[in-house]
């Protein structure tokens, strides 16, 4: 009757452990398609309307497009490493094809260091373009700020509304970002919690 009773309290921490990858998958997974499009669309619209290569009139700094691209292929990382989540629930909750303690916690490991790795991406983006906008701003007579500078017969320079469009859709993807990151240590957490009661037992 012990080992029947022991059977039991593993099959409901694995139920409870594969219910929360489902839920918090499908939560992830659909969070970032609905706000994680946002900044797509703003950057879309950014090139599609005259501001693609007016962003950054103040003049581009290529290690900030690679940062920013590689901010949003790691938002498309997460996205479907999410939906693989929603799969993996789906296997733990199966006796015959239930995964090892320890692949579930690297699965979910993956999924912290993606998001972390995201919210870097997007902090620097932000910080050196802040700083960019500062170093410009000081440059600009302080009685008032130019529409339209030009440094020492160089070509004209200005801050456009795509260099705020660009700002806003940083801050919106590192929004998304921390939220994921905060659901993928809850993931990570009840893994290493749940799967070694489930699999170890007392």
């Amino acid at each position: 009757m012990a080992v029947t009773m022991l059977d039991v309290e593993r099959s409901l921490l694995t139920s409870r452990l594969a219910r929360a990858f489902l839920r918090l998958g499908w939560i992830g997974f659909w969070l970032q398609i609905a706000i994680g499009s946002i900044p797509v669309a703003l950057f879309i619209y950014g090139f599609l309307f005259g501001v693609g290569d007016g962003i950054g009139t103040r003049g581009r700094f290529a290690p900030l497009e690679y940062l920013t691209v590689g901010s949003l292929l790691v938002l498309a990382f997460t996205t479907i490493w999410f939906y693989r989540y929603t799969r993996l629930a789906r296997q733990i909750g199966d006796p015959d094809r239930r995964p090892s303690a320890p692949s579930i916690r690297r699965i979910a490991w993956i999924g912290v260091a993606a998001s972390t790795l995201g919210i870097v991406f997007s902090a620097l983006v932000m910080m050196f373009e802040v700083v960019q906008l500062m170093l410009y701003f000081l440059r600009a007579p302080q009685a008032g700020v130019p529409v339209i500078q030009t440094t020492g017969g160089g070509p004209a320079s200005w801050v456009s509304a795509g260099d705020i469009l660009g700002l806003l859709g940083l801050i919106i993807t590192m929004s998304v970002e921390i939220a994921v990151l905060a659901l993928s240590l809850w993931l990570l957490f009840l893994a290493t919690l749940d799967s070694e009661e489930a699999y170890t037992g007392p």
